[in-house]
């Protein structure tokens, strides 16, 4: 079952443009670990400080096993760093969904292609 982890940010609304690098760092170093990024998304209209970040993988185990490569790649300790010296990001919530048997959602979870 697929599974997808949906990261939940709460910005500080000034320092958009360092979390927009930071969320463009992430698309070489997610699928290098072995996530499948679908994407992060910034503020556009209403609330300027919430920004998610959406990652699919095959299962928990998955997850766990790409948080393991996540510590030791160089790049992903660096982006960490960055956060941590900028402060950009206020807060930070993990949350794990499956598709609704059913929805439209179902159909783009099928179809995607496997991480490697």
């Amino acid at each position: 079952m697929t599974i997808l982890c949906c990261i939940k940010y709460t910005l500080d609304p000034f320092k958009r443009t360092e979390f927009e690098a930071y969320a463009k760092n992430w698309a070489e170093i997610i699928p290098r670990c072995g996530g499948d990024l679908i994407g992060y998304f910034m503020p556009h209209e209403g609330t300027d400080n919430i920004a998610l970040g959406l990652i699919c993988f095959d299962s928990l185990a998955d997850y766990e096993a790409y948080r393991a490569r996540l510590k030791t790649d160089e790049g992903g300790a660096a982006n960490f760093q960055m956060a941590q010296r900028e402060r950009f990001i206020l807060s930070e919530e993990r949350t794990f969904l499956r598709a609704a048997d059913g929805s439209e959602m179902l159909r783009f979870f099928e179809g995607r292609e496997q991480v490697a």
